[in-house]
């Protein structure tokens, strides 16, 4: 009797636990995807070199979503708990044990863990097999083989990993129950915990705050020094911070509002008492959505960041695209079809371990080299497009340095260059050395990998990260750039389904009792469309200071991606603009549910 009264309860509050549900059927599908990405063996040796460097990412966006998870799972079974606590309280007073209750609510929590943890996998092998394939072929620059979209070792690791956390969250939330009295369960949210300003602690925890987040910034801007204490300490003191200021801020802001001019005017003082009713609560929760609005903000800034500097990073590799020994014709003519920037052509001599040049070949038409201040000189924004310098043969018979990147076969072998006439002298075949720089090596990928499969029928996808110049480093940067890229998305859409459903949730769990609050104003003949811009202030408030923090978070933060993104605030727009209209969307449908829970179907005539 008991369970069906507590699967009743249940049952009419789906709404709101389908808003709990997108956090983490999302997150598991999600985490479902990199799984198969990263363990899938046949996958991984089938695939170029590259292959583990991806597999590391990944993983490293596993261990990532599972913290976040963690967090977001703890958080979502104490909005369950506060929602269902009247209930649980009901059967207490009936007669129920404590022990009883405890171990239905480790069974309800199991229950939402296990359908969410299912329809997500369900999900994630749809993308899987969908944009996950599509954008991994774009990763890796080449067909998938092996690929698999259902792969069920990766089923195992995501049900046994949800099913633990949902466990761990469930057996504290037993407990928080059995010590809760029966008293506090009754009420539950009902009693307000109305705010009291106190100027002198309130002054107190706006400058500890400040304090704490300026120092946890300046952390991440000298994370190279720090290292793993830097972001320790950052997280740290973000996360308290970030709790100091919305406990001071929003708590003295809406009651020194209520005190102006501005308060009387419409429904504003109502407004503003809606906030103030669960004030103290809703701090907390601002606190943790701006921590996640920072990281899923963060996540696809940085990704889309990575994705950027690919073409960088081949530019500043080699001044040539590819350099090419003894090309055939057919391979001539074919690079002669590209849109080319540069070519040039030298003649070498091998002998023993030592590689020559004739330096006069150099005088006339100069070595093309990326200049050393290169990097620092993109890192301060002061280059977008490189300008290679040349040298000479003198320049390169003093330093051969710049030959060695593209010309060396191995490691111990020496390059010399000599005169014409000593360049004539020695006893060995003469070899073509063939240069070549396109304009646009995106777009010339297509003719480049014909090139490749034209000199390496056979080892296509070995040799072509082999071949000196940048078109080998390109894909290299694709690779892991395009990974990091790839991730970053996906982290961003789990974390923002996590941080908006943590706050909906919170949102609508408190809706029922403000339903009476409604309906009174209705009968006062407050007109509807005045009922919806409160509530739309109300909810926007509520989105809007977390938003506004979690970009500040963001803005300081990408300081630790510098070594690795070398401009990191580059075209931020982009990934800003698209994920504020996620939001936003989610803000829209908050105020949209809300609407529908609190406001009177039936209208008073006036």
């Amino acid at each position: 009797m008991l369970r069906k009264l507590a699967f009743t309860g249940i049952k009419s509050r789906i709404r709101d636990y389908l808003v709990l549900f997108t956090g983490l059927v999302i997150s598991s599908a999600v985490f479902y995807m990199f799984e198969a990405i990263a363990t899938n063996p046949e996958f991984l040796k089938s695939s170029t070199n590259g292959m583990s460097l991806v597999s590391f990412i990944f993983q490293t966006g596993s261990v990532l979503l599972t913290l976040i998870s963690l967090v977001y799972i703890f958080y979502a079974n104490s909005f369950l708990l506060s929602m269902r606590q009247h209930d649980y309280g009901m059967f207490l007073v009936l007669g129920a044990r404590p022990k009883k209750i405890g171990s239905l609510i480790l069974a309800e929590t199991l229950v939402i863990g296990l359908i969410s943890s299912v329809i997500g996998i369900v999900i994630g092998v749809g993308l899987t097999g969908t944009l996950g394939g599509y954008l991994m072929e774009l990763v890796l620059q080449d067909k998938l083989a092996h690929f698999q979209s259902l792969y069920l070792p990766a089923v195992f690791i995501t049900l046994v990993l949800y099913m633990v956390l949902f466990i761990i969250a469930g057996l504290l939330n037993r407990r928080k129950l059995i010590k809760t009295p029966v008293l506090a369960l009754l009420k539950g949210e009902r009693e307000p915990n109305r705010p009291r300003l106190k100027p002198i602690s309130a002054a107190i925890q706006i400058i500890l705050g400040l304090g704490l987040l300026a120092s946890g910034y300046f952390a991440m801007a000298k994370l190279t020094k720090l290292r793993e204490i830097g972001i320790f300490f950052a997280l740290v003191v973000i996360v308290l911070g970030s709790y100091f200021l919305f406990n001071a801020v929003f708590v003295g802001a809406v009651i020194l509002l209520k005190k102006t001019k501005w308060a009387g005017r419409g429904l504003n003082n109502f407004t503003l008492s809606q906030l103030s009713f669960r004030i103290r609560n809703y701090t907390k929760i601002l606190a943790t959505v701006s921590l996640l609005f920072a990281l899923a903000l963060g996540a696809i800034t940085v990704g889309m960041g990575f994705g950027k500097k690919t073409e960088m990073f081949s530019q500043g590799a080699s001044a040539y695209t590819m350099a090419l020994r003894d090309p055939s014709a057919a391979v001539k003519k074919q690079v002669k079809a590209l849109d080319l920037e540069q070519q040039a052509s030298y003649t070498q001599k091998k002998v023993k371990n030592t590689l020559y040049f004739e330096k006069e070949e150099f005088d006339q038409n100069p070595l093309q080299d990326v200049p050393d201040n290169w990097f620092d000189r993109a890192a301060h924004g002061k280059v977008q497009k490189i300008s290679f310098q040349k040298l000479n043969g003198s320049q390169l018979q003093k330093n051969p340095g710049a030959l060695y990147s593209i010309a060396q076969e191995n490691f111990d072998q020496e390059i010399k260059l000599v005169s014409t006439s000593k360049f004539n002298a020695l006893q060995a075949p003469r070899q073509e050395f063939y240069l070549f720089r396109v304009k646009d090596i995106q777009k010339a990928q297509p003719q480049l990998e014909k090139i490749v499969r034209t000199l390496y029928p056979k080892k296509h996808q070995q040799m072509r990260t082999m071949i000196p110049g940048g078109y080998a480093s390109y894909l290299q940067a694709k690779q892991m750039f395009g990974g990091f890229e790839f991730m970053g998305f996906f982290l961003g859409i789990a974390f923002l389904a996590m941080l908006a459903s943590c706050l909906m949730f919170k949102i609508l769990s408190g809706a029922n009792s403000d339903r009476q609050r409604y309906e009174m104003l209705n009968k006062l003949g407050v007109r509807p469309r005045v009922l919806r811009q409160s509530i739309s202030r109300e909810i926007m408030t509520l989105y809007a200071l977390p938003g506004v923090l979690g970009i500040a978070h963001v803005l300081f933060g990408l300081q630790m991606f510098k070594p690795l993104l070398i401009t990191p605030y580059q075209g931020i727009w982009l990934p800003f603009t698209i994920f504020i209209i996620l939001y936003l969307l989610y803000f829209w449908v908050t105020v949209k549910l809300y609407e529908h829970i609190v406001l009177p179907k039936v209208e008073i005539n006036r």
